[in-house]
């Protein structure tokens, strides 16, 4: 069963990136053919636990904001106004979830400026926040800090006043994530004291809520000047996934297919994408058998350079009699996200003469998106018949295909 959504999400869209230079602010520039936005909201809906998104733009930008999202299958997230700060436009996106009928326990907050931030990364800083009650993706300090004293010299140049220790510094980033009452509290002081934070973070301190640090994610760097969109453009290029068996690297982004077939007999459940259908026969096999899962399984391995489904999950193994298989989707899965890769999209197609399966396809769809943790409109499924022809036609099997595209 999906899990119920208990987050909700706000991007802060609204600043005018004046350090980019040109008309168009940054959030909306575009990063693979992408507004940086965009891919942040594409992230979040890929998290099952997100249940709401909130972009807050410019007032003038609103509309546009709204057309970018709807080309991108995006048009059910909420776009609103933003306020004359950072600030003032995650009190407005607080207040537009405020308004809505649902109630979330948590709500995340991320930069519309940082386009790479992975789903992991916000299921790990929601999860720290359901624990602790607020929490930040953060990355400790590597470097040897220096404070600078004034600039002396024919150079003009600044000198170091004291070196400072690195210990316990942390760079932060975001998202930030906190219980949504204690998010509108801090808020709510911030505003009757007339104190403008940096970040939620210093908000929530401010009223005594201790923040946990989740480490972050180097490519979860923030759009700033026009010499960062290039080093994102090459580091989602350059993204990459160990070859099996090699210490060569492949490039994202990365496409695979995947195929099965299973005997249709007596005496077996019926089950495709998770879904039991009523059927005189059913698939043999080792598991459940669900053919359609198999497929995605295999092309989802595929693009990742990682053999097939029975490498993984042989067929001689007593533990995965009978298993499920969305629970082995799940585990592909899990491979996807130590590779610091997500699933953009999957296309699917079952091949079956009978019995009819338009009626089940959207909660087969709904079972596939949850177990891969992505948006219902990421996986896009269809039946199909062979007009009698071949092994399917005859009602000797079923088959299906699926293409998966990971970035």
């Amino acid at each position: 069963m999906a899990q119920k959504p208990d987050s909700a999400a706000i991007i802060a869209a609204g600043g005018s990136g004046t350090r980019m230079g040109g008309e168009l602010p940054k959030q909306f520039l575009e990063l693979a053919g992408i507004p940086l936005f965009v891919h942040c909201v594409q992230a979040f809906a890929a998290v099952p636990e997100v249940g709401r998104i909130v972009v807050v733009a410019r007032s003038d930008y609103l509309t546009a904001a709204r057309q970018m999202l709807a080309r991108h299958d995006l048009a059910d997230v909420l776009v609103v106004a933003g306020g004359a700060s950072r600030q003032d436009s995650v009190a407005c996106g607080l207040a537009a979830l405020a308004a809505l009928p649902e109630r979330y326990e948590l709500v995340a907050v991320h930069d519309g400026a940082r386009p790479l931030v992975s789903p992991n990364l916000i299921q790990r800083t929601l999860a720290a926040a359901r624990r602790q009650g607020a929490a930040i993706a953060a990355l400790p300090v590597r470097d040897t800090l220096k404070k600078a004293g004034a600039a002396e010299g024919n150079a003009n140049l600044p000198l170091i006043d004291s070196t400072i220790s690195r210990t316990g510094l942390w760079q932060a980033q975001t998202p930030q994530a906190a219980r949504f009452i204690l998010l509108q509290k801090a808020l709510a002081a911030a505003d009757t004291d007339g104190f403008t934070g940096t970040d939620e973070a210093s908000l929530l301190e401010r009223i005594g809520c201790p923040v946990a640090l989740v480490e972050g994610e180097s490519a979860n760097f923030k759009i700033t000047t026009p010499q960062d969109l290039p080093l994102a453009q090459a580091t989602l290029a350059s993204t990459s996934l160990p070859v099996t068996g090699h210490g060569d690297r492949l490039p994202l982004p990365r496409i695979g297919h995947g195929y099965d077939v299973h005997r249709l007999v007596t005496d077996r459940p019926l089950i495709l994408g998770g879904v039991t259908i009523e059927h005189h026969l059913g698939l043999l096999g080792h598991s459940d058998a669900d053919v359609l899962t198999h497929a995605l399984c295999d092309a989802i391995l595929g693009a990742l350079g990682a053999g097939d489904i029975g490498r993984h999950f042989p067929d001689n193994d007593q533990q995965y009699r009978g298993i499920s298989s969305l629970k082995l989707l799940a585990q592909v899965m899990t491979k996807v996200w130590a590779a610091n890769c997500r699933l953009h999209h999957a296309d699917l197609t079952i091949i079956a003469e009978k019995p009819k399966l338009a009626p089940q396809l959207a909660a087969m769809q709904a079972n596939l998106a949850a177990a891969c943790q992505v948006n219902p409109s990421q996986i896009n499924l269809k039946a199909t018949t062979t007009e009698g022809l071949g092994f399917a036609g005859r009602e000797e099997g079923i088959a299906a295909h699926a293409v998966a595209l990971l970035l």
